[in-house]
């Protein structure tokens, strides 16, 4: 018997058979499990159980995977759920679609079940980098991965997902440089289509959410990129 992973995965597929093959390979990795067999249905239950990770079919009644994804990413308290869409189309435009409205991966049917575990054990991996799952305090600035808030002593900090991304990955790889390609890779991930000067916009923002008495963290490599440092350049 395998070991139970505690992580909670979402099965959105309207049809019957596909959600049990599928919840059988989960089961058999030690993964909990959920499912949905409408859009509606399935927001639903994001919303009152919080899953680790959202598997959706790309067709389905009452709206696409295409649109649920869009709607959990604009979301700020569902945008950091990794996604996986589940296609029967192959066709090249139709993945890029996928990922440009912020789906972490994709899977084209019919698919095996040692895939689709290799492939979200991947996908939740790099969500949670290095297993994190402590808040982590530097210089009164603290990122807490659970509850997935930021604050500078009691007083919270908006931000957006992509900037709280960036910033999780900085504050757990401290005192090393990062070029905006590897950070482009680390936090938009390798599939996604986005420039690298992206990467700049964003830290912009973030340096903007933490304000000026911790944007000293964010520091500048001169012909690298950016690294996350209490040291304060001299």
């Amino acid at each position: 018997m395998n070991p139970v992973t505690g992580k909670k995965v979402l099965i959105i597929d309207d049809e019957s058979s596909i959600r049990e093959m599928i919840a059988i390979a989960l089961e058999m990795a030690g993964y909990e499990y959920l499912e949905a067999e409408n859009i509606q249905q399935a927001h639903e239950i994001i919303v009152d159980h919080r899953p680790d990770l959202v598997l959706v079919d790309w067709m389905m009644p009452g709206g696409s995977g295409i649109e649920l994804t869009r709607r959990l990413k604009k979301d700020t308290t569902t945008a950091e759920i990794p996604v996986i869409i589940l296609t029967a189309k192959g066709e090249e435009d139709n993945k890029i679609q996928g990922l440009e409205v912020g789906a972490d991966d994709y899977i084209t049917k019919p698919f095996s079940p040692r895939e689709l575990v290799a492939r979200l054990k991947a996908v939740l991996r790099r969500a949670t980098p290095q297993g994190v799952d402590e808040p982590i305090e530097i210089e009164g600035l603290t990122l807490d991965p659970i509850s997935q808030r930021v604050t500078i002593g009691s007083r919270p900090l908006e931000m957006g997902p992509t900037e709280y991304r960036l910033l999780k990955f900085l504050m757990t790889h401290q005192e090393r440089a990062y070029s905006r390609a590897q950070l482009l890779d680390q936090v938009w991930g390798g599939n996604v289509y986005v420039e690298e000067r992206t990467v700049d916009v964003h830290i912009r923002r973030l340096r903007k959410a933490i304000g000026s008495t911790h944007d000293f963290l964010i520091q500048t490599v001169r012909g690298t990129g950016y690294r996350f440092s209490a040291k304060r350049s001299v």
